[in-house]
């Protein structure tokens, strides 16, 4: 147990301490704002870089790990988007966003975090990339677009929406960073000397700096009545996001167990951090806050349980 501590305590004592900051005022909040901009758009990329390049394309793109990753976040999305409607009778805009947040993990934060403490940076930034993958062209447009379609009646206003959605993806510096990694291993292109020795200082800190940025990015957000709502979302994507992932990868035997665990680890991390602001779009703000807010806090337990499960 103490084992299992001595790998998730840091991860959270982080997050702790970015919200502490921001709440004494030690640091602003739009200061942590700006080190998730940084993270997202320079330490990260160059983190999904570092775990492709120098590699062959067939380790760079697992495609065993891509299928049961998407497969189990597409299921747990579908499943639970319907059973959310019935269930607390929603619309088609607020199930589509409870499915995202039962099944989109904060990869870039959390997931590749907590992965790199567990396995090491090698399987954290090959399995951020692959995941990041799934989100972004697979997971975060199938959501908005229903959701758009929950809210709007006009078809070419849903179009628009979409085509904007797509075209932000584009302009990703996650996806571009993904290209570029893809491009080194297919071509079989080396990065050493200096550009390599760069892309390692940058990706080194990822990980500090997000969960600094995490718990800095948490001040403000309240439940405001909406535990039952929270309570849902989190648990499934806390306990059956990891359980199914781990249920289909076991489905698939050419799957390495490093990159299985990996892939489990990322799956039981919290929600997008960025979905509250998915919601706003949506009136769902709140809720969504609320969720994010409490997953956040329940991930100690049920991360420390997973790694208990899977090391």
């Amino acid at each position: 147990m103490l084992d299992i501590l001595s790998l998730t305590a840091p991860v959270f004592i982080l997050i702790g301490l970015g919200y502490v900051c921001v709440t004494t005022r030690l640091v602003s909040q739009e200061a942590t704002r700006g080190m998730g901009k940084f993270i997202i758009t320079i330490a990260l990329p160059a983190m999904i870089i570092r775990g492709m390049a120098n590699k062959p394309l067939a380790a760079s793109l697992d495609g065993s790990f891509l299928l049961g990753y998407g497969l189990a976040s597409l299921l747990l999305f579908a499943g639970g988007m319907v059973f959310y409607r019935r269930l607390r009778g929603a619309g088609l805009s607020g199930s589509s966003m409870a499915g995202l947040g039962m099944s989109s993990a904060n990869t870039g934060f959390m997931g590749a975090s907590i992965c790199a403490m567990v396995l090491g940076t090698e399987p954290a930034a090959r399995g951020v990339a692959m995941t990041i993958l799934v989100e972004t062209t697979l997971m975060i447009p199938l959501a908005m677009a229903l959701a758009d379609a929950g809210a709007t009646q006009g078809e070419v206003r849903w179009r628009k929406r979409l085509t904007a959605t797509l075209k932000g993806l584009v302009r990703s510096p996650l996806l571009i960073a993904i290209a570029i990694g893809l491009f080194l291993s297919a071509f079989q292109i080396p990065l050493g000397g200096v550009p390599l020795q760069v892309v390692d200082m940058l990706a080194t800190t990822a990980a500090p700096v997000a969960l600094f940025a995490v718990g800095g990015n948490l001040y403000g957000l309240r439940p405001k009545g909406m535990l039952a709502d929270a309570s849902l979302i989190s648990a499934v994507k806390l306990i059956l996001h990891p359980a199914l992932t781990a249920l289909i990868f076991l489905m698939l035997p050419g799957l390495s167990p490093e990159m299985r665990q990996a892939g489990i680890l990322f799956a039981a991390a919290p929600m997008l951090s960025i979905f509250p602001i998915l919601g706003v779009r949506y009136g769902l703000e709140d809720q969504c806050s609320a969720a994010l807010l409490l997953c956040t806090v329940a991930s100690f337990i049920t991360i420390s349980a997973t790694i208990a499960l899977i090391t």
